[in-house]
């Protein structure tokens, strides 16, 4: 937070009424001078903050300012002389708390017999605050209206709950209070189920994680709506005033109360410098503002650290700990309010443990002290006992006060590291009770290098989720696989799951994979070590600790070899499964790369990137079983394939394959599946002249393929995508062949910029229309396109980097581009290649957040791999062709949405 300043005093007047008073006096139009006073006031605040005065302090002196421009205002229409009418702060102003953009939520309190009173004035009185500047929500109810609306939405009745009179009538806004209470209307029980419900549906609205790139501070899990709903239940059934009365109460203990305020004041400072910084109310956590609060928060760059990132740490850490004294004290709560009644059913577990009307509970407050094993000991039991709904909130919190048993001979001790190995062989509940554990901090107690990640974010638009939070999601995502009701999502996965002899060697891969992101250094090996030293720790075998190590070291190996080289290839497929060894390893790697994928972005996944990884795997597994000695033959596999395509055609076309065929070369059969051989042969020897460009559209399951068969001429790469960025497609796989015969066949696959599959009728045929059309001159479809980026890809700017190196077989070049996402990327590097005579024929489409990575397989006219003189000139090409695109084009520039 703001270091505090010594000239920073935060019991100086934001606001001198008297002074104001004598002002408005004078006969001065008074609008200018409400507005003067408020903007000077906004401003004061603000510095106040930059010098440190604490959030709580200028929440409620705004507030306080807010009273006396209202009196003042309310004044002014001679609205005191009727004190049969109350003006009420409800809600957060209520609460005495207004952040610089929070709204300010007004009651205006009628008396039942007189509903029509000064109604001219009280809108006039409306219309005069807003035009000073106030936002301002208000409602005008009669005593009546109030326990109607209340009644119907316990919305209502909350802000009516937090009521608090400015000025006028005190005993109507109490008579209001006393008629909308427990006693009248939604007794603690019923607003306490209803508040519950509405805190799992807002939490559902966020996925239930916290851990979001931009999170939202005040509706967001572990965030100030989740303290607010404490309070609000303490409230109405406590008739409490103040969050320290649940001590009081015993409800929550002075230290875990001190964590509360702490937190609180956190994320007021937070939400505070959000005001500031957005202009306006803004309670999202956005890239625009994370590194201005960072910065304004103290927090300096390190070397593997981003200040930014730091920042982001204590955010998530701190959401941790809100979110786990929420958890606990609506435990508490619901024993209190919905079973303090019922007769108290008690079941024996073990000697350690009972279930308390459904919830385990420890059988006395000595257990853990006694028996710190069983720290561990009540997770397996949860697993082990299905019908057990959770964990009693007494022992949540003996849970919490006994974390400091776990430490090194807790870790060496054998009951403990079996304990936590059976946990992970477990049929069921590893995902809940492993995500148990890392509510409650035993997780990180534990395994000391998984706590090192707790709440490290990465600061980019690929990893949507803390390190601690994908970790423990592609553990779900794996144990997913083993549901029987989820067979249908992943049939593939799941069958191969079922023949995996240990899945925890997977899970243990799963939890271990990012164990090292943030420590500077390539992860993945410094990740396997950890894996290999935990596991062998905790007495696996060498060879099941080696093998989770093992995945921790490759886990990006499949993804990057399926989206970044030509699997077609048999050389690539061939050193693919050299790395990986033997099925077993294939099999373990292919689910938690599926797992891990997933995991990472919920808007990564889609059809295209299954079948990448599925055709690998395949593959591969035909490798095995052929043994790698046995490379695969180019003649026999474009053999085997041309034979499966001709059982797809009929008779009539038959009779012209081969015509076809023999000019569209070795590469075409090599990297087009029999069943696309088919579909592109039957509408080619069907076609005629006045055909061309020939344009073929199919939807698969998930992206669509299109295919181009037309003249090859230049650009011809950079108009398509040209004209399919302006469609607003997103480009996934490019295919570009030359036939003998001076035809180019060109095969896309690409999904809507939405992530969405296309839709069949219309839209392909305004794709198919498009392409045939302006593809007739190439040069003339590559024009510049108004599509906005993404707002967030602004705040991650990054160099373009382009490497070359030979393929394996020496006949071709392969061009690595990373680069920014951005206006323009595709057709910019189209037209640098057409420019400089580079032929290419094949493309692989990554796009990693606000990062690209494409991969261009290209020759020189001849089909031959580019020489070092031709790749330096191509570099420049490029990197002035991305930078017309940086710097803004004009009307003659070429230009293309990526």
């Amino acid at each position: 937070m703001p270091v505090a300043s010594p000239s920073a005093d935060v019991n100086s007047p934001l606001f001198d009424d008297r002074a104001f008073e004598r002002t408005l006096l004078s006969g001065k139009d008074p609008i200018p001078l409400f507005r003067k006073v408020l903007k000077s006031a906004h401003t004061r605040l603000q510095e106040r903050f930059q010098c440190g005065v604490p959030a709580h302090a200028l929440v409620r002196q705004r507030a306080t300012l807010i009273d006396q421009i209202l009196v003042q205002a309310w004044h002014r229409f001679e609205l005191t002389g009727d004190e049969r009418l109350a003006l009420v702060a409800v809600g957060g102003y209520g609460r005495g708390e207004l952040h610089p953009s929070s709204d300010i939520d007004l009651l205006i309190l009628l008396p039942e017999s007189t509903a029509d009173v000064a109604s001219k004035a009280l809108q006039e009185f409306i219309t005069f605050l807003w035009d000073i500047g106030l936002e301002v929500g208000h409602s005008v109810r009669t005593l009546q209206d109030c326990v109607t609306e209340a009644e119907r939405d316990v919305t209502v009745a909350t802000n009516l709950m937090e009521a608090r009179l400015i000025i006028g009538c005190a005993s109507l806004t109490q008579r209001m209070r006393e008629l909308t209470g427990p006693g009248r209307i939604w007794s603690s029980r019923r607003f306490f189920e209803a508040k519950r419900q509405e805190q799992i549906r807002r939490h559902h609205r966020f996925n239930d994680t916290a851990y979001n790139l931009e999170p939202n501070v005040k509706a967001g899990p572990g965030g100030l709506r989740d303290i607010q709903m404490i309070g609000w239940v303490a409230k109405r059934h406590f008739g409490a005033e103040t969050l320290h009365e649940l001590v009081t109460h015993e409800f929550l203990t002075e230290s875990e109360y001190q964590a509360l305020v702490e937190g609180q004041n956190f994320l007021w400072a937070v939400r505070f410098g959000l005001h500031i910084a957005s202009g306006r109310r803004e309670d999202r956590l956005l890239f625009d503002y994370q590194r201005s609060l960072a910065q304004l928060f103290g927090y300096r760059d390190k070397v593997h650290r981003l200040a930014v990132e730091q920042f982001m740490k204590q955010y998530y850490r701190n959401i941790m700990e809100l979110s786990r004294l929420n958890e606990m004290l609506l435990e508490l709560f619901q024993e209190v309010i919905l079973h303090a009644e019922s007769p108290a059913q008690i079941i024996s577990v073990n000697k350690r443990f009972q279930a308390h009307n459904g919830f385990i509970e420890a059988k006395n407050n000595e257990v853990f002290k006694h028996f710190p094993f069983a720290l561990l000991e009540i997770f397996l039991l949860l697993q082990q006992h299905p019908e057990l709904n959770g964990v009693r909130a007494s022992t949540i919190r003996l849970i919490r006060d006994h974390r400091y048993l776990i430490d090194e001979n807790f870790r060496n001790d054998i009951r403990n590291r079996s304990l936590f190995l059976e946990i992970m062989r477990q049929p069921r509940g590893i995902t809940h009770e492993l995500r148990r554990m890392h509510r409650y901090g035993i997780l990180a107690a534990y395994v000391p290098v998984f706590g090192a990640i707790v709440g490290q974010m990465q600061y980019d638009l690929f990893h949507v989720y803390t390190v601690d939070e994908h970790s423990l999601t592609v553990v779900r995502n794996l144990r997913s696989f083993a549901v029987p009701e989820r067979y249908h999502e992943f049939p593939l996965c799941s069958a191969i799951l079922q023949r995996v002899a240990k899945p925890e060697v997977l899970y243990l891969a799963g939890l271990f994979h990012d164990i090292a992101k943030g420590r500077g250094g390539d992860h993945s090996d410094l990740g396997a070590h950890e894996a290999l030293r935990f596991c062998l720790h905790q007495g696996m075998s060498q060879y099941d600790a080696r093998f989770v190590a093992w995945l921790v070291k490759h886990h990006l190996l499949m993804s990057t070899t399926a989206q970044r080289q030509d699997i077609s290839d048999p050389g690539v497929v061939t050193n693919f499964a050299s790395q990986v060894g033997d099925r077993a390893h294939l099999e373990y790697l292919y689910l938690l790369t599926v797992a891990d994928i997933r995991a990472t972005n919920p808007n990564l996944w889609n059809d295209w990137k299954d079948s990448l990884l599925r055709d690998l795997y395949e593959v591969t597994l035909r490798a095995f079983r052929r043994g790698l000695e046995h490379r695969i033959d180019r003649t026999e596999l474009i053999q085997e394939t041309q034979n499966d395509a001709r059982h797809r055609l009929d008779t009539g076309v038959l009779e012209h394959v081969e015509d076809l065929w023999r000019h569209l070369g070795d590469d075409y059969f090599l990297r087009s599946t029999s069943d696309e051989i088919a579909w592109h042969t039957r509408a080619i020897i069907a076609s005629s002249d006045d055909d061309y460009p020939l344009v073929l559209v199919r939807k698969c399951t998930g992206p669509t393929e299109i295919f181009v068969y037309t003249s090859d001429q230049d650009n011809l790469f950079a108009a398509s995508t040209a004209i399919l960025d302006r469609l607003g497609l997103t480009i996934l796989d490019a295919r570009i062949i030359t036939a003998d015969n001076g035809m180019t066949l060109n095969s896309y696959v690409v999904l809507e910029a939405t992530g969405e599959s296309i839709t069949a009728g219309n839209r392909e045929r305004e794709i198919r229309d498009a392409l045939h059309d302006q593809l007739r001159k190439p040069s003339d479809a590559i024009y510049p396109v108004n599509r906005t980026p993404r707002r967030q890809l602004k705040h991650f700017p990054m160099p373009t980097h382009i490497y070359f190196q030979t393929n394996e077989s020496g006949n071709r070049t392969i061009m690595e581009v990373s680069t920014s996402d951005r206006p323009g990327l595709l057709s910019r590097i189209g037209w640098a290649l057409a420019k400089c005579g580079v032929r290419l024929h094949n493309a692989k489409i990554a796009t990693f957040g606000e990062r690209a990575e494409d991969v261009f397989y290209v020759t020189d006219r001849r089909n031959q791999a580019l020489s070092p003189g031709m790749c330096k000139h191509l570099k420049t090409r490029i990197n002035q062709a991305l930078a017309t695109v940086e710097n803004g084009l004009g009307q003659n520039d070429l230009s293309s949405t990526r």
